[in-house]
Protein backbone atom coordinates (compact mmCIF):
# COMPACT_ATOMS: atom_id res chain seq x y z
CA UNK A 1 0.00 0.00 0.00
CA UNK A 2 1.41 3.38 -1.01
CA UNK A 3 2.37 5.66 1.82
CA UNK A 4 0.45 8.92 1.81
CA UNK A 5 3.58 10.87 2.70
CA UNK A 6 5.35 9.57 -0.39
CA UNK A 7 2.53 10.56 -2.70
CA UNK A 8 3.33 13.45 -5.01
CA UNK A 9 1.00 16.40 -5.03
CA UNK A 10 -1.25 16.60 -7.97
CA UNK A 11 -0.27 19.09 -10.68
CA UNK A 12 -1.92 22.44 -10.12
CA UNK A 13 -3.24 21.45 -6.71
CA UNK A 14 -1.93 24.64 -5.11
CA UNK A 15 -3.22 26.94 -7.78
CA UNK A 16 -6.48 28.78 -7.70
CA UNK A 17 -9.10 27.27 -10.00
CA UNK A 18 -10.16 30.79 -11.02
CA UNK A 19 -8.08 32.02 -13.96
CA UNK A 20 -7.66 35.65 -14.92
CA UNK A 21 -9.79 36.67 -17.81
CA UNK A 22 -7.90 38.17 -20.74
CA UNK A 23 -7.95 41.93 -20.81
CA UNK A 24 -10.45 43.12 -23.44
CA UNK A 25 -8.95 44.94 -26.37
CA UNK A 26 -9.48 48.65 -26.39
CA UNK A 27 -11.83 49.69 -29.19
CA UNK A 28 -10.58 52.22 -31.69
CA UNK A 29 -12.44 55.50 -31.35
CA UNK A 30 -14.19 56.92 -34.42
CA UNK A 31 -12.16 60.11 -34.01
CA UNK A 32 -8.90 58.19 -34.41
CA UNK A 33 -10.30 56.51 -37.51
CA UNK A 34 -11.27 59.90 -38.98
CA UNK A 35 -7.80 61.30 -38.27
CA UNK A 36 -6.14 58.25 -39.84
CA UNK A 37 -8.31 58.55 -42.97
CA UNK A 38 -7.55 62.26 -43.30
CA UNK A 39 -3.82 61.67 -42.91
CA UNK A 40 -3.96 58.87 -45.49
CA UNK A 41 -5.79 61.08 -48.00
CA UNK A 42 -3.31 63.95 -47.53
CA UNK A 43 -0.37 61.55 -47.86
CA UNK A 44 -1.84 60.05 -51.04
CA UNK A 45 -2.36 63.47 -52.62
CA UNK A 46 1.16 64.53 -51.62
CA UNK A 47 2.58 61.35 -53.17
CA UNK A 48 0.66 61.89 -56.41
CA UNK A 49 1.93 65.47 -56.54
CA UNK A 50 5.54 64.49 -55.86
CA UNK A 51 5.83 61.49 -58.19
CA UNK A 52 3.70 63.05 -60.92
CA UNK A 53 6.03 66.05 -61.11
CA UNK A 54 9.20 63.96 -60.68
CA UNK A 55 8.58 61.43 -63.43
CA UNK A 56 7.33 63.75 -66.15
CA UNK A 57 3.59 63.20 -65.91
CA UNK A 58 3.25 66.92 -65.20
CA UNK A 59 5.37 69.85 -66.31
CA UNK A 60 7.75 70.72 -63.42
CA UNK A 61 7.38 74.42 -64.20
CA UNK A 62 3.60 74.32 -64.05
CA UNK A 63 3.61 72.02 -61.02
CA UNK A 64 6.99 71.76 -59.26
CA UNK A 65 7.62 68.72 -57.03
CA UNK A 66 6.36 68.98 -53.48
CA UNK A 67 9.85 68.38 -52.09
CA UNK A 68 11.15 71.39 -54.00
CA UNK A 69 8.28 73.53 -52.70
CA UNK A 70 8.90 72.42 -49.12
CA UNK A 71 12.60 73.16 -49.60
CA UNK A 72 11.75 76.72 -50.66
CA UNK A 73 9.53 77.15 -47.59
CA UNK A 74 12.38 75.91 -45.39
CA UNK A 75 14.82 78.36 -46.99
CA UNK A 76 12.39 81.26 -46.54
CA UNK A 77 11.74 80.14 -42.97
CA UNK A 78 15.44 80.30 -42.17
CA UNK A 79 15.69 83.68 -43.91
CA UNK A 80 12.83 85.00 -41.76
CA UNK A 81 10.41 85.92 -44.53
CA UNK A 82 7.85 83.19 -43.82
CA UNK A 83 7.16 84.24 -40.18
CA UNK A 84 6.77 87.87 -41.24
CA UNK A 85 4.41 87.11 -44.12
CA UNK A 86 2.33 84.62 -42.14
CA UNK A 87 2.23 86.94 -39.13
CA UNK A 88 1.00 89.89 -41.17
CA UNK A 89 -1.64 87.82 -42.95
CA UNK A 90 -2.84 86.29 -39.69
CA UNK A 91 -2.91 89.71 -37.99
CA UNK A 92 -5.04 91.27 -40.72
CA UNK A 93 -7.40 88.30 -40.92
CA UNK A 94 -7.97 87.93 -37.18
CA UNK A 95 -8.25 91.67 -36.54
CA UNK A 96 -10.84 92.11 -39.28
CA UNK A 97 -12.66 88.98 -38.15
CA UNK A 98 -12.79 90.25 -34.56
CA UNK A 99 -14.14 93.64 -35.66
CA UNK A 100 -16.79 92.01 -37.84
CA UNK A 101 -17.83 89.70 -34.98
CA UNK A 102 -17.93 92.46 -32.36
CA UNK A 103 -20.19 94.56 -34.59
CA UNK A 104 -22.15 91.72 -36.18
CA UNK A 105 -23.25 89.79 -33.07
CA UNK A 106 -24.96 92.76 -31.32
CA UNK A 107 -26.51 93.82 -34.63
CA UNK A 108 -27.97 90.36 -35.16
CA UNK A 109 -29.35 90.26 -31.62
CA UNK A 110 -30.96 93.68 -32.04
CA UNK A 111 -32.46 92.62 -35.37
CA UNK A 112 -34.03 89.60 -33.68
CA UNK A 113 -35.40 91.57 -30.72
CA UNK A 114 -36.39 94.89 -32.29
CA UNK A 115 -38.74 95.26 -35.23
CA UNK A 116 -37.40 98.75 -35.99
CA UNK A 117 -33.77 97.60 -36.15
CA UNK A 118 -34.78 94.63 -38.29
CA UNK A 119 -36.74 96.91 -40.63
CA UNK A 120 -33.62 99.06 -41.12
CA UNK A 121 -30.91 96.38 -41.42
CA UNK A 122 -32.76 93.53 -43.11
CA UNK A 123 -32.65 95.04 -46.65
CA UNK A 124 -28.98 95.96 -46.20
CA UNK A 125 -28.04 92.45 -45.07
CA UNK A 126 -30.16 90.86 -47.79
CA UNK A 127 -28.39 92.90 -50.46
CA UNK A 128 -24.89 92.80 -49.00
CA UNK A 129 -24.72 89.11 -48.07
CA UNK A 130 -24.68 87.64 -51.62
CA UNK A 131 -22.75 90.57 -53.08
CA UNK A 132 -19.01 90.07 -53.76
CA UNK A 133 -17.60 92.31 -51.03
CA UNK A 134 -14.21 92.63 -52.72
CA UNK A 135 -15.88 95.05 -55.16
CA UNK A 136 -15.79 97.64 -52.37
CA UNK A 137 -11.99 97.48 -52.09
CA UNK A 138 -11.36 100.50 -54.38
CA UNK A 139 -13.76 102.54 -52.23
CA UNK A 140 -11.98 101.54 -49.03
CA UNK A 141 -8.63 102.39 -50.61
CA UNK A 142 -9.93 105.86 -51.48
CA UNK A 143 -11.49 106.40 -48.06
CA UNK A 144 -8.63 105.06 -45.96
CA UNK A 145 -5.21 104.16 -47.38
CA UNK A 146 -3.30 101.45 -49.20
CA UNK A 147 -1.84 99.97 -46.04
CA UNK A 148 -3.28 97.79 -43.30
CA UNK A 149 -6.31 99.93 -42.46
CA UNK A 150 -8.15 99.34 -45.72
CA UNK A 151 -7.26 95.63 -45.71
CA UNK A 152 -8.54 95.11 -42.18
CA UNK A 153 -11.75 97.04 -42.87
CA UNK A 154 -12.26 94.99 -46.03
CA UNK A 155 -11.95 91.79 -43.99
CA UNK A 156 -14.31 93.11 -41.28
CA UNK A 157 -16.84 94.08 -43.96
CA UNK A 158 -16.72 90.56 -45.42
CA UNK A 159 -17.09 88.88 -42.01
CA UNK A 160 -19.92 91.13 -40.86
CA UNK A 161 -22.70 89.68 -43.02
CA UNK A 162 -22.44 85.95 -42.20
CA UNK A 163 -22.16 86.78 -38.49
CA UNK A 164 -25.24 89.02 -38.57
CA UNK A 165 -27.29 86.49 -40.54
CA UNK A 166 -26.40 83.58 -38.26
CA UNK A 167 -26.94 85.56 -35.06
CA UNK A 168 -30.30 86.92 -36.18
CA UNK A 169 -31.47 83.47 -37.29
CA UNK A 170 -30.31 81.90 -34.03
CA UNK A 171 -32.01 84.47 -31.81
CA UNK A 172 -35.20 84.50 -33.87
CA UNK A 173 -35.71 80.73 -33.72
CA UNK A 174 -35.39 80.35 -29.95
CA UNK A 175 -37.93 78.36 -28.00
CA UNK A 176 -40.32 80.78 -26.27
CA UNK A 177 -40.95 78.65 -23.18
CA UNK A 178 -37.55 79.30 -21.49
CA UNK A 179 -37.93 83.02 -22.21
CA UNK A 180 -41.45 83.14 -20.77
CA UNK A 181 -40.34 81.12 -17.75
CA UNK A 182 -37.44 83.48 -17.08
CA UNK A 183 -39.74 86.50 -17.35
CA UNK A 184 -42.27 84.92 -15.01
CA UNK A 185 -39.51 84.62 -12.40
CA UNK A 186 -38.76 88.34 -12.74
CA UNK A 187 -35.72 88.24 -15.01
CA UNK A 188 -34.80 91.60 -16.47
CA UNK A 189 -33.97 92.23 -20.12
CA UNK A 190 -30.23 92.27 -19.44
CA UNK A 191 -30.46 88.96 -17.59
CA UNK A 192 -32.52 87.52 -20.42
CA UNK A 193 -29.84 88.55 -22.89
CA UNK A 194 -26.88 87.06 -21.04
CA UNK A 195 -28.53 84.01 -19.46
CA UNK A 196 -31.16 82.98 -22.01
CA UNK A 197 -30.71 84.51 -25.46
CA UNK A 198 -26.95 84.14 -25.85
CA UNK A 199 -26.60 80.60 -24.44
CA UNK A 200 -29.50 79.26 -26.48
CA UNK A 201 -28.35 80.99 -29.68
CA UNK A 202 -24.65 80.18 -29.13
CA UNK A 203 -24.54 77.19 -31.55
CA UNK A 204 -25.92 79.31 -34.40
CA UNK A 205 -23.63 82.23 -33.55
CA UNK A 206 -20.57 79.98 -33.53
CA UNK A 207 -21.65 78.51 -36.86
CA UNK A 208 -21.74 82.02 -38.30
CA UNK A 209 -18.26 82.66 -36.90
CA UNK A 210 -17.01 79.43 -38.46
CA UNK A 211 -18.32 80.62 -41.81
CA UNK A 212 -16.94 84.14 -41.38
CA UNK A 213 -13.39 83.13 -40.43
CA UNK A 214 -12.51 81.31 -43.70
CA UNK A 215 -14.21 84.16 -45.55
CA UNK A 216 -11.94 86.60 -43.74
CA UNK A 217 -8.87 84.51 -44.61
CA UNK A 218 -9.83 84.46 -48.29
CA UNK A 219 -10.49 88.21 -48.30
CA UNK A 220 -7.13 88.87 -46.65
CA UNK A 221 -5.22 86.88 -49.28
CA UNK A 222 -7.12 88.53 -52.14
CA UNK A 223 -6.58 92.07 -50.81
CA UNK A 224 -2.86 91.37 -50.37
CA UNK A 225 -2.66 90.11 -53.94
CA UNK A 226 -4.46 93.16 -55.31
CA UNK A 227 -2.72 95.76 -53.16
CA UNK A 228 0.73 94.22 -52.86
CA UNK A 229 3.08 94.63 -49.94
CA UNK A 230 4.17 92.08 -47.36
CA UNK A 231 2.00 89.09 -46.58
CA UNK A 232 1.42 85.67 -48.08
CA UNK A 233 -0.78 87.03 -50.87
CA UNK A 234 1.69 89.79 -51.73
CA UNK A 235 4.58 87.30 -51.80
CA UNK A 236 2.62 85.01 -54.12
CA UNK A 237 1.73 87.74 -56.59
CA UNK A 238 5.33 88.96 -56.59
CA UNK A 239 6.56 85.42 -57.32
CA UNK A 240 4.04 85.16 -60.14
CA UNK A 241 5.31 88.37 -61.75
CA UNK A 242 8.80 86.86 -61.95
CA UNK A 243 7.52 83.46 -63.20
CA UNK A 244 8.62 81.83 -59.94
CA UNK A 245 6.24 78.88 -59.87
CA UNK A 246 7.98 77.36 -56.85
CA UNK A 247 7.35 80.56 -54.88
CA UNK A 248 3.68 80.58 -55.92
CA UNK A 249 3.13 77.01 -54.77
CA UNK A 250 5.07 77.69 -51.59
CA UNK A 251 2.52 80.40 -50.83
CA UNK A 252 -0.33 77.98 -51.54
CA UNK A 253 1.09 75.42 -49.12
CA UNK A 254 1.51 78.11 -46.46
CA UNK A 255 -2.11 79.21 -46.93
CA UNK A 256 -3.30 75.60 -46.59
CA UNK A 257 -1.38 75.10 -43.35
CA UNK A 258 -2.43 78.46 -41.92
CA UNK A 259 -6.09 77.95 -42.82
CA UNK A 260 -6.09 74.45 -41.35
CA UNK A 261 -4.63 75.64 -38.06
CA UNK A 262 -7.04 78.59 -37.77
CA UNK A 263 -10.16 76.60 -38.64
CA UNK A 264 -9.26 73.72 -36.31
CA UNK A 265 -8.54 76.19 -33.51
CA UNK A 266 -12.03 77.65 -33.88
CA UNK A 267 -13.49 74.13 -33.79
CA UNK A 268 -11.71 73.51 -30.49
CA UNK A 269 -13.09 76.79 -29.13
CA UNK A 270 -16.58 75.71 -30.21
CA UNK A 271 -16.28 72.40 -28.37
CA UNK A 272 -15.08 74.19 -25.24
CA UNK A 273 -17.89 76.74 -25.29
CA UNK A 274 -20.59 74.17 -26.06
CA UNK A 275 -19.45 71.50 -23.62
CA UNK A 276 -22.90 71.74 -22.02
CA UNK A 277 -24.74 71.39 -25.34
CA UNK A 278 -26.12 68.06 -26.60
CA UNK A 279 -23.92 68.25 -29.71
CA UNK A 280 -20.82 67.80 -27.53
CA UNK A 281 -22.09 64.40 -26.37
CA UNK A 282 -22.03 62.91 -29.85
Amino acid sequence: MMNMADAKPLAGAGKSPVQKAPRPSRPISPRMVDIAVQVAVVAALAGIWEFGARFGALNPFLLPPLSVVLGRIWEDLIAGTVPVDLGLTLYRALTGFAIGAVIGIPTGILMARSALVRWFFDPLVSIGFPMPKIAFLPIFILWFDIYDTSKIIMVAFSCFFPVVAATCAGCSSLDKWPIWSARSFGAKERELLWEVYLPMAMPQILTGLQVALPTGMITTIVTEMLMGGRGVGGAMIMAGRFADSVGVFAGIVQIIILGFVVVKSLEIVRRRLLIWHPESRK
